[in-house]
């Protein structure tokens, strides 16, 4: 997991109550399963289900992000890290070895979109922003993207 911003301590690493990893083929029909995988993972923490429905959100336009805009026209894997803190947070890494993004500040803008002959809204980020607590995004050109977000769950079982 990524140190500061996402943590509540800057530079300091998470500390997780528990772990998972989830590697998949970029294909559409496998963003369900992750958004139904990290919603199963966390239900550890006993979040509403408002809150269930606010990751299972965010975690769907991550993964779809990198399944259309990461891989395009082309095939890899998507990686997802989910962490449950002590202190009662899910966070939730998603990342593609993807192309890539230009201008992150420019693809976090709402209606904008990389593929606009796809009809695309361009408003994934806007939707993982709104549902979640912080979100990062980090991205290389011809390396790939991750996005991070976090989100408490109001009465986290076993928190801190």
């Amino acid at each position: 997991m990524l140190g500061s911003p996402l943590n509540n301590t800057p530079g300091a690493p998470v500390r997780p109550r528990n772990h998972m990893r989830l590697l998949f083929d970029s294909r559409s029909e496998n963003e369900s399963f992750a958004r139904v995988a990290v919603s199963a993972f966390m239900s550890q923490l006993s979040p509403t289900i408002d809150e269930l429905n606010d990751v299972k959100t965010a975690v769907s336009e991550a993964v779809t992000n990198a399944i259309v805009h990461g891989y395009r026209d082309s095939f890899g894997e998507v990686e997802i890290e989910s962490s449950l803190t002590q202190d009662g947070y899910v966070v939730i890494e998603v990342s593609d070895a993807g192309c890539g993004i230009a201008d992150v500040e420019q693809a976090m803008t709402p209606f904008f979109t990389s593929q606009p002959d796809m009809e695309r809204a361009g408003m994934g980020f806007a939707v993982m922003k709104t549902f979640m607590d912080d979100l990062l995004v980090e991205s290389r050109l011809g390396e790939g993207t991750r996005v991070t977000m976090r989100k408490r769950i109001s009465h986290a079982a076993g928190a801190e």
